[in-house]
C-alpha cells in the first residue's frame, strides 16, 4: 500500500533536444514541472543515451502529474504530425 502512494519520476516523452525542450515548455505552460534527462549527452553523443541515437533526450515529470502530462504530450504529438 505504501508503494502505491510513493511519488516517483515518470518519463513522458523522448525525442531530439529541440522536441524535448518544446514539450518541457508546453508542460510548464500547463503548470506541470518537468525536467530534461540526458539533454547534454543526448545532444553531443545521442548514441550513448539511446540505441541508434533516436529519442536521446527524455522529459521527466512527477508521478503526481503524469496523467495530465501525458495528455499534453499526446496533444503535442497529434499537432506535430498534423500541422495546420
Amino acid at each position: 500500500m505504501r508503494e502505491k502512494n510513493r511519488i516517483r519520476s515518470v518519463q513522458v516523452f523522448e525525442g531530439t533536444a529541440t522536441e524535448a525542450a518544446m514539450v518541457k515548455s508546453l508542460l510548464e505552460n500547463a503548470e506541470i514541472q518537468a525536467f530534461l534527462k540526458d539533454d547534454v549527452y543526448g545532444t553531443l553523443a545521442p548514441w550513448v543515451t539511446s540505441a541508434g541515437g533516436a529519442g536521446a533526450v527524455k522529459v521527466i515529470v512527477s508521478s503526481v502529474d503524469a496523467e495530465n502530462a501525458k495528455l499534453v504530450v499526446e496533444d503535442y504529438e497529434k499537432n506535430r504530425n498534423n500541422p495546420l
